[in-house]
C-alpha cells in the first residue's frame, strides 16, 4: 500500500479535482446509508423476524457510530495525517457493508450498521479537514459547499435507487452495490490521495496533546458558535426527515411514489441554494447569507407548527417543507467553512466535533418527533421550531465577526491561488 505521508506539503497545495470528487463520494456514503435502504424497512422486519422498532435501531446504531467515530478519528488524524485513518475508515465500513448484507438477525446488522458507520466517519471528517488543509477563504467556502451540495443531492436520488434495487433484488441488496461503492473508493483513496496535513502542523504527544488540542478548540467562542449553529440546524431538518414519511403518506393520505417526489423536490431545493451560496462564496458575506438562511428557517418551521395545530393541510405544509430545506443551503456550507477556519490547523479536531454532535442530536431527534404517534405533525413542528431558534441564538450570542467571516474577498488578502496559510 503506497504511502504519501512523506509528500512535501508543498506538493499538496490545493486541493485537485479528482481529490474534491472522491471527497464528496466518501462524505455522501452517510446520506446514501441512511436513505438507500429506507423503503425496505417493511420487508426487513418481516424477513429477520423483528419489529419496526427493531429496524429503527438499525438507523440509530449507524448514526451513532457515524457520530462518535468522528469524535476519534479527527483528533487521530491532527496526530498522524489525514490519509491512514482514511484507509483503515474506509476499508472498515467496506467490511462491514458486506457484513450487513449477510446479517441472520436484527442483532448482527445493528452491530455491523454501528461498524460501518464507525468506518464511515472517516471520509465525513476527514473530507472537511482535507478542504481546511489546502484552502482558505472563499475556496474552502466554494469547496465546502460542494461537498454540502453533493450530500443533499444523496437523498434526492437514494430513496429512488433503492426502491429500484429492492424492488429487483431484496434489501441485501442494497448493502451489497454499497460494499461493492466503499471497496472502489478505498483503491482509488489509495492510489489517488496524497497527504495534505504537514509533518510540521501536526499534533504530538499522544492523548495528553490531543485533549489539550479538543479543550482549545472548544474554547474558542466564534467555533463552538458556529458548531452549535451548523447542528442545530441539522436537527432541525433531521425532525423532517424522520417525521415527513408518516405525515406525507398517514396524514395528508399521499401515496408512496408521490412521497418520494416530494421528498426528492425538496431535497434538490437545498442543493440549488447551496449552488447558489457557493457561488456567492468571497463575494457576499458568509455571515450574510447564514444570518438570511437562518431568518427564513425559523419562519419556515413557525408557520409549519401553525399548520400542524390548525390540522396539516397538505399544500401549505409542503410549500414551507421545500422552503425550510432551501433555507439550510445557506446555513450549511458557510457555518462550516467559518468553524473550520477558527479550527485552523486543528481542522481535524475541528470537523470532528461538527461531524459527532450532527450526527448523536440526529439520533435523538428521530424517536423525539415520533412521541406523538404517526397521526400528528405537533412534536414534528416543535422541534424543529426549537432547533431552528436554538441555531440562530448560537449564531447571535457566540459568535462575532471577523475579517474572514464579515468582509467578501478579505481571504485573497491572506492566500494565493488558493494555497494554504502558513
Amino acid at each position: 500500500m503506497p504511502d504519501s505521508s512523506a509528500t512535501p506539503p508543498s506538493i499538496v497545495r490545493r486541493t485537485s479535482g479528482q481529490l474534491i470528487l472522491l471527497l464528496a463520494l466518501l462524505t455522501a456514503l452517510g446520506p446514501l446509508s441512511i436513505d438507500l435502504y429506507l423503503p425496505a424497512f417493511p420487508g426487513m422486519a418481516g424477513d429477520l423476524d423483528t419489529t419496526a422498532a427493531g429496524i429503527q435501531l438499525t438507523m440509530t446504531t449507524f448514526l451513532v457510530g457515524l457520530g462518535l467515530g468522528q469524535l476519534f478519528i479527527g483528533p487521530l488524524s491532527d496526530g498522524i495525517g489525514r490519509r491512514k485513518p482514511m484507509l483503515v475508515g474506509t476499508f472498515v465500513c467496506a467490511v462491514a457493508s458486506a457484513a450487513c448484507a449477510v446479517a441472520p438477525n436484527v442483532e448482527i446488522l445493528a452491530s455491523a450498521r454501528f461498524l460501518q458507520g464507525l468506518g464511515g466517519a472517516a471520509g465525513v471528517v476527514l473530507a472537511r479537514a482535507i478542504v481546511s488543509d489546502t484552502s482558505r477563504g472563499a475556496a474552502a467556502a466554494k469547496l465546502l459547499g460542494v461537498l454540502t451540495i453533493i450530500c443533499v443531492i444523496a437523498p434526492v436520488i437514494a430513496p429512488l435507487a433503492g426502491g429500484a434495487i429492492i424492488a429487483a433484488a431484496g434489501w441485501r441488496a442494497v448493502f451489497w452495490i454499497l460494499a461493492t461503492l466503499v471497496l472502489a473508493l478505498f483503491v482509488w483513496a489509495v492510489f489517488g490521495a496524497k497527504e495534505t496535513l504537514a509533518v510540521e502542523d501536526r499534533n504530538h504527544g499522544g492523548v495528553k496533546t490531543t485533549l489539550h488540542v479538543a479543550g482549545v478548540v472548544l474554547r474558542n467562542r466564534n467555533y463552538t458558535g458556529y458548531l452549535l449553529t451548523f447542528c442545530f440546524a441539522f436537527a432541525g431538518l433531521f425532525a423532517y426527515i424522520s417525521a415527513s414519511p408518516f405525515i406525507i403518506q398517514n396524514i395528508m393520505g399521499l401515496s408512496e411514489t408521490r412521497f418520494s417526489l416530494i421528498f426528492a423536490m425538496n431535497a434538490l431545493c437545498i442543493t440549488i441554494v447551496s449552488v447558489v451560496a457557493a457561488a456567492l462564496a468571497g463575494k457576499v458575506s458568509y455571515r450574510r447569507m447564514i444570518s438570511i438562511g437562518l431568518v427564513v428557517a425559523v419562519l419556515a418551521a413557525a408557520g409549519l407548527l401553525i399548520f400542524a395545530l390548525s390540522g396539516t393541510p397538505t399544500a401549505p405544509m409542503l410549500v414551507l417543507f421545500a422552503v425550510f430545506q432551501g433555507s439550510l443551503g445557506f446555513i450549511f456550507g458557510n457555518a462550516t467553512a467559518l468553524a473550520l477556519e477558527e479550527a485552523g490547523h486543528h481542522a481535524g479536531t475541528g470537523s470532528a466535533f461538527l461531524g459527532c454532535l450532527q450526527y448523536v442530536l440526529a439520533a435523538a431527534v428521530a424517536p423525539l418527533v415520533g412521541l406523538g404517534g404517526e397521526d400528528t405533525a405537533v412534536p414534528m413542528g416543535i422541534a424543529m421550531v426549537a432547533f431552528a431558534v436554538l441555531s440562530a441564538v448560537s449564531f447571535i450570542t457566540l459568535t462575532r465577526k471577523t475579517s474572514a467571516a464579515s468582509a467578501p474577498g478579505a481571504d485573497v488578502l491572506t492566500e494565493q491561488a488558493g494555497q494554504p496559510v502558513s
